[in-house]
């Protein structure tokens, strides 16, 4: 992958970030740098195959490779779908699996069966919106939260939820089920498309890897 112009990686903090190192490094690709806790550098630079990394916030990576800042970003498939920017998904990474859903305790399940017209809170409200209004057909007023959504039913500031769901524990544990599935979730990788013109034979390469990654572990 030696080429004369850098290759930029966003990558969403956290566990993905961490998932996708671990992921390149198996490649032969690795930023030691960047697993330096203590460190306060934003970049992350191999000189030797010319690549770049930056840590972002999830909702920030489509953003970045959208503009060009960086050419190709690892991001939660909910980040892609919430922000819908202008980017190539090209590959599912397969980790941070968990599922988009609406949520809320078992009375409302009528209310969706019905289509009556109700409160949906959610930190995503374009995939609710797009999932309520185009999908279901369904008039709903849309609730923008920030913080713990599982709260909405609760203190009856929403019928339901839209959110995402790992294990259901949480929801278990505060009276409240999944009622409908939106859509599977996971790590992808998106590219720019200018990145994908003009530095094609990398990123291809970069993608072969991978999936020849993938097909080792089945």
């Amino acid at each position: 992958m030696n080429c004369d112009t850098y290759l930029t990686f966003a990558l969403g903090k956290g566990r993905l970030a961490n998932k996708t190192l671990d992921l390149l490094s198996q490649l032969g690709i690795r930023c030691d740098e960047i697993l330096d806790k203590s460190t306060r550098k934003l970049i992350f630079v191999n000189e030797e195959l010319k690549l770049r990394f930056f840590l972002a916030k999830g909702p920030d990576v489509p953003t970045y490779v959208e503009l060009g800042a960086a050419d190709i970003g690892v991001v939660g498939k909910d980040t892609i779908m919430e922000e819908n920017r202008n980017v190539y998904e090209i590959l599912d990474l397969g980790f941070g699996k968990c599922k988009m859903c609406v949520c809320g305790p078992e009375s409302a399940r009528e209310l969706l069966q019905h289509h009556e017209r109700i409160r949906v809170a959610s930190k995503y409200p374009n995939i609710a919106k797009e999932y309520f209004y185009d999908k279901k057909h369904q008039t709903v007023d849309i609730i923008k939260l920030n913080g713990s959504v599982e709260l909405g039913p609760i203190v009856e500031l929403s019928d339901v939820i839209v959110d995402i769901v790992e294990t259901g524990s949480t929801l278990k544990e505060n009276g409240l089920a999944v009622l409908e599935e939106i859509c599977p979730l996971s790590a992808r990788m998106i590219v720019n498309p200018v990145s994908l013109q003009m530095q094609r034979e990398r990123i291809q390469e970069l993608v072969a890897g991978i999936r020849a990654l993938q097909n080792k572990e089945f």
